[in-house]
């Protein structure tokens, strides 16, 4: 087998190991948040070390500044103002804001 095909195989891999990570991250989170947040910095890590980007619904369920495991109404507050979509962190502070509307061209 190629390295192309090796690459390509270890990449399908670590797309699922992410998938599993961040489902594991909702279960522990009643349980212990520190764990939830350690599963998400595990998947940033296989992201990085594969150069494989996360998938977009999994994007938005971790602070970008603390890397912490979003949980809306417990670790996150979600409000719309002027139309964006603007999320908090409840740990750092930090917000980040999303259009509420796409454009169709």
């Amino acid at each position: 087998m190629g390295k192309r095909h090796q690459r390509s195989d270890r990449r399908h891999v670590a797309g699922e190991r992410i998938q599993i990570l961040f489902t594991q991250a909702s279960r522990f989170f009643p349980e212990n948040p520190e764990w939830s947040n350690r599963c998400v910095a595990l998947a940033r890590r296989i992201a990085m070390k594969e150069r494989i980007r996360m998938p977009h619904e999994l994007r938005r369920q971790f602070c970008r500044s603390c890397y912490g495991f979003f949980v809306p109404g417990v670790t996150m507050q979600t409000r719309i103002h002027r139309s964006r979509v603007v999320v908090t962190c409840m740990a750092c502070g930090y917000r980040r804001r999303y259009p509420l509307y796409r454009n169709k061209p």
